[in-house]
């Protein structure tokens, strides 16, 4: 029933898409100010399905940046005569230092834009701020375990840099593990030296493995093509240091040479499907795949496809030991704002810090061109 005196505005929807005017819902401004508050409740916590598959996620009682420590291997057994005793030995550590920096959204929406407009612009706003939070997550996992340099970011070595072959592992100025300039770390890089600083002999290794740079120029430079002997290569590369590779993570164009070979055949299996989730339409005859990122398999290794992975780089990686360290501060959190007359707004923001700690567990293969 219309309110007497006052027509029906079919056009003017709000949330439960019924006219402004209504009976039975009330006027704009009022479902404007019951439409925010739910959507804050909404989105007080976020999936962060990006994190799953790289990151470690850590807590601490301290505030700022945060010290990990790490103990490596500096005991060893050694023979003794009747009536003596083995000498005395210690722990060494090494510690990573874990940046902690605040990242952030402000939404604003006018008053006379949600009187004007046919749809619900604080949903729609708060909607794809949502999605930019994950966007912006995604974005710096991927850049901070590819080595991909981003000046915003501060992914790089330096910033804004991309980590490759001739990065310096350290102690050197501007190497990989010089804070100053590399706050997110990276795996391990050209030119360092045994039992020193993050490499530790494991097995009846060459030394020459376990100083090969993690950083490495594929067989074909050509952007988006994948060579087996590559693959291969990097697994050796983690073997040397105690792990076994457990995944190949490629660009969509890498997949099509991937497809390509011979060799590789697509191995489906509904066991991944809790792995990175992508919003794929339930009509897409190829849901399951997209929606997990998993491919198929290829010498052992669970194959993934991501688009935020550029064509010059693939990785392989043991993620049965997440190679980042992810430590939350404080989670998404949306507060509503008053950012001036006649504007209702909010603020998503969150506190947290990423580096790569574990950097034995991965190889990145370089396209050069």
């Amino acid at each position: 029933m219309a309110i007497t005196g006052v027509a029906e505005n079919p056009g003017l929807l709000t949330s439960v898409n019924q006219g402004s005017f209504a009976a039975t819902t009330g006027g704009t401004g009022e479902r404007v100010l019951v439409d925010f508050k739910d959507a804050l409740i909404d989105y007080k916590t976020t999936d962060l399905p990006a994190m799953s598959m790289f990151t470690e996620p850590m807590n601490t009682d301290t505030g700022g940046n945060i010290d990990l420590t790490f103990t490596l291997p500096s005991m060893k057994m050694e023979e003794i005569d009747e009536g003596s005793t083995p000498k005395y030995q210690n722990t060494k550590l090494r510690s990573e230092r874990v940046a902690v920096r605040e990242w952030g959204i402000a939404v604003g929406v006018t008053r006379r834009m949600i009187e004007d407009s046919r749809f619900n612009e604080v949903e729609l706003a708060l909607n794809e701020a949502r999605r930019g939070v994950d966007r912006h997550l995604t974005n710096h996992v991927i850049n901070a375990v590819f080595g991909f340099g981003d000046a915003t970011l501060g992914t790089g070595s330096p910033a804004g840099t991309d980590i490759d072959t001739a990065t310096l592992e350290g102690p050197s100025a501007g190497s990989i593990t010089d804070f100053s300039t590399n706050i997110y770390g990276g795996f391990i890089a050209n030119s360092g030296t045994v039992n020193t600083g993050r490499l530790y002999s494991y097995g009846n290794v060459d030394d020459a493995d376990l100083i090969a740079s993690h950083y490495v120029d594929a067989a074909s430079g050509a952007a988006g093509v994948v060579s087996l002997s590559d693959i291969t290569n990097a697994m050796k590369l983690i073997g040397a240091h105690g792990y076994n590779a457990t995944t190949l993570v490629i660009s969509p164009a890498h997949y099509k040479s991937l497809l390509d070979l011979a060799d590789f055949q697509t191995v489906l299996s509904s066991t991944f499907s809790t792995n990175v989730q992508h919003v794929i339409e339930e009509t897409d005859p190829f849901r399951n795949t997209l929606g997990t990122g998993i491919v198929g398999q290829l010498y052992g290794l669970n194959v993934f496809v991501n688009p935020w992975i550029a064509s010059t780089r693939y990785g392989v990686f043991d993620l049965s030991t997440k190679p980042l360290a992810f430590v939350q501060r404080r989670a998404l959190t949306v507060e509503e704002a008053n950012p001036g007359f006649g504007i209702v707004g909010s603020y998503m923001s969150m506190r947290y810090g990423l580096k790569v700690v574990r950097p034995e567990t991965g190889v990145i293969i370089i396209n050069t061109s």
